[in-house]
């Protein structure tokens, strides 16, 4: 079970070939990057007493201009509030203005359901496509028939009415990220749209816009995280509120960079008292790599500790991948392994080999805190739940340790339903769920027990991407090189390297359309902050594959600057992290 370790994934590719010296997976666990190896050294120069608090004055003008942003929204006419709702979701500082969005976006949707059959023509597509888009991503069924005035009569795109303004075209591929199975028209409008930007962006480098069609085609608004990307923003002439908001995202990204450097700090120091690293001496030794999941993922102040809280069990997922991938056991003792976790009885150790006692006893402790510390916090001792999603972690990497044992590849099917459970996303967003104490009803803990819709298809999503961007470094002449890739091609003989990409690509632009079901599905009880959540592991991707050759992702320039700027005993103010074009 070879792991292709790129930045992202839990559990990558699987070496299929029963004679592989395990030589080869050794070098991959005992190997660091450059990266890594910078980080932990720059983390343990860092002084214990480094001082980390801002002056009072900074935090009470941030409060002063947030206030200001409020009022602002307030007293803008209802075309001014969405503009500011989506640069304010664009810099990523929504979480300050939760009731205040809620507010507008309700307002707007309560109007079009009740002007809905009369319809203002004299309206621009990017306005509709705007309004379109924050209503879904607030969750509200926003109908497709806005568009229908962009229908021909056989329902097809009008493509006469969109080659003349650049911003339609962009607001229209913005809008179509948001679309659900079924809506055809969306699904042309993405595809002409993406089109056609593409062929401006490539023929006409020097055309004004080329740049800010490129980073839209690249991260589109719905499937990134806007915190760790810049941002070219386009505001409304010389509206006021658009200096407050440049001064609030600068003041707010120093701030929450401050907060995330003090618990890189926590993180690296629970990890160094663990002492996995030095018992166990072939597993992987990178905490703050793992930390950037639930960075990015779980964001706002108010998560700071369950952001703490969730790297635990998360690098815990990478130690047992790397026991199941590195350290040779026989398919018997993987067996015993998977049985003590079942069992979750310490006596249930004594058969099995000294790494795998070192993990598990510190699996069951680690996991038996944090289930004390959900008790204590919520009232309700989530430890069943738990230790049933370790269940299917381990189950899953005994079936891929089997198929590595066999030397045969899976189908494409089989390959995929186990390969969505040993991501570990199931793992980690059950106990980010339990962690962020929201939403703790008897059903939706029934529903954590499970695999609901919205962590299988982020798990899918997480699979096939991971996949797709570590076929570009496998051996494609390798059918031993398990992939999702390696075993489509198996099951369709004749199919081309290329057309199989095609095909996964497909699949992953199908998953999001039932992620973005999800969020609108009225039967869907789950907390919006879960929700958000699970579409910011999706969003991830973007960001974690946002790297040339031997360079860092996004995430791991963002991290890396915190740390750098951790070093030098006083937080930098940031680069501006908008562009405001007027």
């Amino acid at each position: 079970m070879a792991i292709s370790y790129s930045s992202f994934g839990f559990s990558n590719q699987i070496s299929f070939s029963p004679n592989k010296p395990k030589h080869d997976c050794w070098s991959r666990c005992l190997s660091k990057t450059h990266f890594t190896m910078v980080f932990n050294q720059t983390i343990n120069n860092l002084p214990e007493n480094l001082n980390l608090k801002f002056q009072e004055s900074v935090k009470v003008r941030h409060g002063e201009v947030v206030e200001k942003v409020k009022r602002a929204l307030m007293m803008s006419s209802a075309e001014e509030c969405l503009s500011m709702v989506d640069s304010i979701q664009r810099l990523g500082i929504e979480h300050h203005f939760e009731d205040e969005i809620a507010a507008t976006l309700e307002n707007k949707y309560l109007q079009t359901h009740r002007r809905s059959n009369e319809y203002d023509h004299r309206q621009k597509l990017s306005r509709v496509a705007l309004e379109f888009r924050l209503l879904r991503q607030q969750g509200y069924y926003a109908h497709t028939d806005v568009f229908d005035e962009y229908h021909n009569t056989k329902g097809e795109l009008k493509h006469t009415l969109l080659y003349e303004d650049i911003d339609e075209l962009i607001a229209l591929f913005e809008a179509s990220q948001l679309r659900i199975p079924g809506e055809y028209f969306l699904d042309e409008a993405e595809d002409f749209s993406r089109q056609y930007l593409w062929s401006i962006a490539s023929r006409f480098h020097d055309h004004p816009q080329a740049k800010s069609i490129q980073h839209t085609l690249r991260f589109p608004i719905h499937r990134t995280l806007p915190r760790f990307i810049p941002q070219t923003l386009q505001l409304l002439g010389n509206a006021p509120w658009t200096t407050s908001l440049q001064q609030l995202s600068q003041i707010d990204t120093q701030l929450v960079n401050s907060l995330h450097l003090k618990e890189i700090l926590q993180v690296s120091k629970w990890w160094k008292d663990l002492g996995l690293a030095k018992e166990l001496k072939f597993v992987r030794d990178e905490p703050i790599k793992w930390y950037m999941w639930p960075m990015a993922c779980l964001s706002g102040p108010r998560f700071s500790q369950e952001r703490v809280d969730l790297t635990k069990p998360l690098s815990l997922i990478y130690i047992v991948d790397d026991i199941f991938d590195c350290y040779g056991g026989s398919i018997h003792e993987l067996t015993l392994f998977t049985h003590a976790v079942e069992r979750w009885d310490l006596a249930a150790m004594e058969e099995l080999p000294n790494c795998m006692k070192v993990c598990f006893k510190t699996l069951y402790e680690v996991t038996n805190e944090f289930a004390l510390k959900t008790y204590v916090k919520h009232g309700l001792n989530p430890i069943s739940t738990l230790v049933k999603s370790w269940v299917k972690l381990f189950n899953a990497f005994l079936e891929e340790a089997k198929w590595f044992a066999s030397g045969n590849l899976p189908s494409a099917e089989e390959y995929l339903k186990i390969g969505r459970v040993s991501t570990g996303v199931h793992v980690i967003l059950v106990h980010a769920f339990f962690s962020m104490g929201q939403g703790l009803t008897n059903r939706n803990v029934t529903l954590m027990n499970e695999f609901p819709t919205i962590i299988s298809t982020l798990s899918t999503i997480l699979r096939l991407c991971d996949d797709l961007e570590g076929d570009k470094e496998s051996n494609k002449d390798d059918t031993r090189d398990g992939s999702y890739i390696k075993c489509y091609i198996k099951d369709h003989s004749g199919i081309s390297i290329e057309e199989t990409r095609k095909h996964v690509s497909n699949r992953i632009s199908e998953e999001w359309k039932r992620l973005n079901q999800e969020l609108l599905a009225p039967e869907n009880q789950l907390p919006s902050s879960f929700v958000r959540m699970c579409f910011n592991g999706a969003r991830m991707v973007p960001l974690m594959y946002s790297y040339d050759g031997d360079s860092p992702s996004k995430l791991e320039e963002h991290v890396k600057s915190l740390i750098y700027n951790g070093a030098n005993l006083q937080p930098t103010p940031p680069q501006d992290h908008a562009t405001v074009v007027a």
